[in-house]
Protein backbone atom coordinates (compact mmCIF):
# COMPACT_ATOMS: atom_id res chain seq x y z
CA UNK A 1 0.00 0.00 0.00
CA UNK A 2 1.32 3.44 -0.94
CA UNK A 3 2.17 5.67 2.00
CA UNK A 4 0.77 9.20 2.06
CA UNK A 5 2.07 12.60 3.09
CA UNK A 6 -0.11 15.59 3.90
CA UNK A 7 1.71 18.83 3.14
CA UNK A 8 0.17 21.94 4.76
CA UNK A 9 1.44 25.36 3.65
CA UNK A 10 -0.32 28.61 2.81
CA UNK A 11 2.22 29.48 0.09
CA UNK A 12 0.09 28.73 -2.97
CA UNK A 13 3.12 29.01 -5.26
CA UNK A 14 5.15 26.51 -3.24
CA UNK A 15 2.50 23.94 -2.34
CA UNK A 16 1.65 22.50 -5.79
CA UNK A 17 5.29 22.38 -6.90
CA UNK A 18 6.37 20.67 -3.65
CA UNK A 19 3.60 18.09 -4.00
CA UNK A 20 4.66 17.29 -7.57
CA UNK A 21 8.36 17.20 -6.72
CA UNK A 22 7.93 14.96 -3.67
CA UNK A 23 5.76 12.53 -5.62
CA UNK A 24 8.27 12.39 -8.48
CA UNK A 25 11.17 11.74 -6.08
CA UNK A 26 9.45 9.08 -3.95
CA UNK A 27 6.83 6.36 -3.85
CA UNK A 28 4.60 8.51 -1.64
CA UNK A 29 1.21 9.91 -2.56
CA UNK A 30 1.27 13.56 -1.51
CA UNK A 31 -1.75 15.78 -1.01
CA UNK A 32 -1.96 19.32 0.28
CA UNK A 33 -3.91 21.81 2.33
CA UNK A 34 -3.38 25.57 2.30
CA UNK A 35 -4.17 26.35 5.95
CA UNK A 36 -4.14 24.64 9.31
CA UNK A 37 -7.91 24.25 9.64
CA UNK A 38 -8.19 22.59 6.22
CA UNK A 39 -5.16 20.47 7.08
CA UNK A 40 -6.77 19.29 10.32
CA UNK A 41 -9.92 18.23 8.46
CA UNK A 42 -7.85 16.36 5.86
CA UNK A 43 -5.70 14.71 8.54
CA UNK A 44 -8.74 13.33 10.34
CA UNK A 45 -10.44 12.27 7.10
CA UNK A 46 -7.46 10.75 5.24
CA UNK A 47 -5.18 9.61 8.09
CA UNK A 48 -1.88 10.24 6.26
CA UNK A 49 1.28 8.33 7.18
CA UNK A 50 3.11 11.62 7.83
CA UNK A 51 2.24 15.32 7.95
CA UNK A 52 4.53 18.23 7.04
CA UNK A 53 3.19 21.55 8.31
CA UNK A 54 4.28 25.20 8.08
CA UNK A 55 4.05 27.40 11.17
CA UNK A 56 2.82 30.78 9.97
CA UNK A 57 -0.61 30.15 8.44
CA UNK A 58 -4.10 31.63 8.70
CA UNK A 59 -6.91 30.09 10.77
CA UNK A 60 -4.70 27.61 12.66
CA UNK A 61 -0.94 27.99 12.87
CA UNK A 62 1.46 25.06 12.77
CA UNK A 63 2.02 24.94 16.53
CA UNK A 64 -1.75 24.88 17.17
CA UNK A 65 -2.14 22.24 14.48
CA UNK A 66 0.49 19.98 16.08
CA UNK A 67 -1.05 20.35 19.55
CA UNK A 68 -4.51 19.56 18.14
CA UNK A 69 -3.16 16.43 16.43
CA UNK A 70 -1.33 15.22 19.54
CA UNK A 71 -4.36 15.94 21.72
CA UNK A 72 -6.69 13.68 19.74
CA UNK A 73 -6.31 9.92 20.27
CA UNK A 74 -7.26 9.22 16.65
CA UNK A 75 -4.41 11.36 15.25
CA UNK A 76 -1.88 11.46 18.10
CA UNK A 77 0.45 8.87 16.60
CA UNK A 78 0.73 10.37 13.10
CA UNK A 79 4.33 11.51 12.49
CA UNK A 80 4.61 15.31 12.28
CA UNK A 81 7.33 17.46 10.70
CA UNK A 82 7.31 21.24 10.98
CA UNK A 83 8.81 22.99 7.96
CA UNK A 84 9.16 26.70 8.65
CA UNK A 85 11.12 29.83 7.79
CA UNK A 86 11.16 30.62 11.54
CA UNK A 87 14.76 29.70 12.27
CA UNK A 88 15.39 30.84 15.84
CA UNK A 89 16.11 28.25 18.51
CA UNK A 90 13.00 29.33 20.44
CA UNK A 91 10.81 28.55 17.39
CA UNK A 92 12.31 25.08 17.08
CA UNK A 93 11.90 24.52 20.83
CA UNK A 94 8.22 25.54 20.73
CA UNK A 95 7.62 23.31 17.70
CA UNK A 96 9.20 20.25 19.26
CA UNK A 97 7.57 20.95 22.62
CA UNK A 98 4.20 21.16 20.84
CA UNK A 99 4.75 17.57 19.74
CA UNK A 100 6.42 17.71 16.32
CA UNK A 101 8.85 14.89 15.64
CA UNK A 102 11.19 17.09 13.60
CA UNK A 103 11.61 20.81 12.86
CA UNK A 104 13.13 21.80 9.52
CA UNK A 105 14.09 25.29 8.38
CA UNK A 106 13.04 26.58 4.95
CA UNK A 107 14.43 26.41 2.41
CA UNK A 108 15.08 22.68 2.53
CA UNK A 109 15.96 20.37 -0.33
CA UNK A 110 13.28 17.87 -1.33
CA UNK A 111 15.79 15.09 -0.65
CA UNK A 112 16.37 16.30 2.93
CA UNK A 113 12.63 16.66 3.44
CA UNK A 114 12.00 13.10 2.24
CA UNK A 115 14.76 11.77 4.50
CA UNK A 116 13.18 13.57 7.45
CA UNK A 117 9.74 12.21 6.56
CA UNK A 118 11.23 8.69 6.43
CA UNK A 119 12.84 9.25 9.84
CA UNK A 120 9.63 10.67 11.31
CA UNK A 121 7.75 7.54 10.27
CA UNK A 122 10.18 5.50 12.38
CA UNK A 123 9.50 7.50 15.58
CA UNK A 124 7.58 5.45 18.14
CA UNK A 125 5.21 6.61 20.84
CA UNK A 126 7.88 5.65 23.40
CA UNK A 127 10.32 7.95 21.56
CA UNK A 128 7.83 10.83 21.82
CA UNK A 129 7.21 10.23 25.53
CA UNK A 130 10.97 10.06 26.21
CA UNK A 131 11.53 13.35 24.34
CA UNK A 132 8.77 15.10 26.31
CA UNK A 133 10.32 13.91 29.56
CA UNK A 134 13.67 15.31 28.46
CA UNK A 135 12.04 18.66 27.61
CA UNK A 136 10.35 18.81 31.03
CA UNK A 137 13.68 18.23 32.77
CA UNK A 138 15.41 21.15 31.04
Amino acid sequence: MTKTILLIDDDLDLLPSMITLLEEMSNYKVFGANNGAQGLEMAVEKRPDCIVVDVKMPELDGYQFVRAMRGDNTTASIPLVILSALAQDKNKFVGLLSGADYYLIKPVSPRDLLQTVDSAMQVTEDDRIRRMREFSEQ
